[in-house]
């Protein structure tokens, strides 16, 4: 029985993001949008303005989608060391920022809809109001904005990680405030010019521009929880700085995200010259991305295994 400590062969699998800064100024940012959201879906209706009730309708989202990633926060905090987490809770961060672009996407498909149907069947618009309301739903939308931007930027100067969650937050925010200006010119527009068709079509329009943000989203984190691999780029790299080593040949090696910047690498070499594990490891130890390298090290024994190309 093997009677000595493991422990310098085992580490952490904690490859999450806790963004403590991020996660509190997001359910100030909740708060901010649920209220500004029951006041706008209220005027959009007693006003008449489709733009009013659009951006309304679309707050009402991003508050579930805030939700979700208030509880993505917690979730991963709370299960940071669950041991039936292989590698960690570092994708819950991501899977609440898919799970908002899919938002994102359901938002813009209903803004369209009734924009198209607004198109054929028009409202009686009362604009002073529904202008009002607008206006001070895009100073939410600017103070949350705010808040949002401040905590990652103070994220990136510390260095920390990529937070999904917090950049999905932000869009939902950066959507929410189009969709406020798009009313605001579209009732003005009605107002003074007469434009009243202005207003279902400035609801097409950002449902145009939400669907590309939804998209853009709905890319980087699908890519991370479909385990896609490492840039081929990063790749030669990796392996050439193993083969420079010796005679070593990598004759396989997997490369994938367990976290938003956390990668874990599962590398065969064939060597006729087999040396530790942690020699190999320490030839990439200034990757500080690899966050968790497993080798594999199969001892050459014929001459011709090493010469195909």
């Amino acid at each position: 029985m093997h009677i000595h400590t493991l422990r310098q062969w085992q580490h952490s699998h904690d490859f999450s993001a806790i963004h403590h800064r991020g996660e509190s100024r997001t359910i100030k940012v909740l708060i901010l949008t649920f209220i500004t959201m029951g006041v706008e879906i209220v005027a959009g209706n007693i006003f008449g303005s489709m733009a009013l009730l659009a951006d309304g309708w679309h707050m009402g989202t991003h508050v579930a989608a805030f939700g979700i990633s208030i509880f993505a926060y917690q979730y991963a905090k709370k299960n940071r060391l669950n041991p039936n987490f292989s590698f960690g809770t570092g994708k819950v961060s991501v899977l609440g920022g898919f799970a908002s672009a899919v938002a994102l996407a359901v938002i813009a498909l209903v803004m369209a809809g009734e924009s198209v149907s607004r198109l054929y069947h028009p409202q009686n618009i009362h604009f002073n109001e529904a202008i009002f309301v607008a206006v001070l739903g895009l100073a939410i939308n600017l103070v949350s904005a705010f808040l949002l931007q401040d905590s990652h930027g103070h994220s990136s100067n510390e260095g920390h990680h990529h937070d999904h969650n917090l950049r999905a937050a932000y869009l939902h925010v950066l959507a929410d405030a189009l969709t406020s200006v798009l009313a605001i010119i579209a009732l003005f527009s009605g107002k003074y010019f007469g434009l009243n068709w202005m207003d279902p079509v400035m609801g097409i329009v950002g449902a145009l521009v939400i669907s590309r943000w939804s998209w853009g989203l709905l890319r980087d984190t699908s890519s991370i929880l479909l385990d896609q691999s490492m840039q081929g780029t990063d790749i030669i790299k990796i392996k050439k700085r193993l083969e420079t080593d010796s005679d070593n040949r990598v004759a396989d090696a997997h490369i994938w995200k367990v976290g938003p910047d956390h990668y874990a690498a599962i590398i065969s070499i064939v060597t006729h010259y087999p040396k530790p594990p942690e020699h190999y490891k320490l030839l990439l130890k200034d990757l500080k991305q690899l966050d968790h390298i497993t080798i594999e090290i199969n001892p050459c024994l014929e001459p011709p295994c090493l010469q195909e190309t």
